[in-house]
């Protein structure tokens, strides 16, 4: 019984319910910085399919470098995002002009 008292005066934080990876700043540096940062970081963090071998295995090694952790390649991409807008454009513009010069 008083063991039990012990355990629910002194029990953990559940965690965050709203604001997920960037409750680790707290009340810090305002709400809509935090909520744009969330986004960033969701997108840092997820595994993306690797265009060579097919599997979800791409993991962000550094800024701007990504790496497949099962076929071990290394693809440059965005800082935050495996893909970039830019490169997006790029892509289809090419794929726009192949398909031209095919016909």
């Amino acid at each position: 019984r008083c063991m039990f008292n012990f355990f629910l005066l002194f029990k953990m934080g559940k965690g965050t319910n709203k604001v997920g990876i960037v409750g680790k700043y707290g009340p810090r540096y305002g709400s809509s910085i935090r909520k744009q940062l969330k986004k960033i970081e969701i997108d840092q963090h997820k595994k993306y399919e690797c265009f060579f071998c097919g599997k979800h295995n791409i993991k962000r090694k550094s800024i701007g470098i990504w790496r497949c952790n099962s076929c071990w390649r290394e693809i440059a991409g965005g800082a935050w995002n495996f893909t970039t807008q830019a490169a997006l454009t790029a892509k289809s513009t090419i794929r726009r002009l192949r398909d031209l010069e095919d016909k």
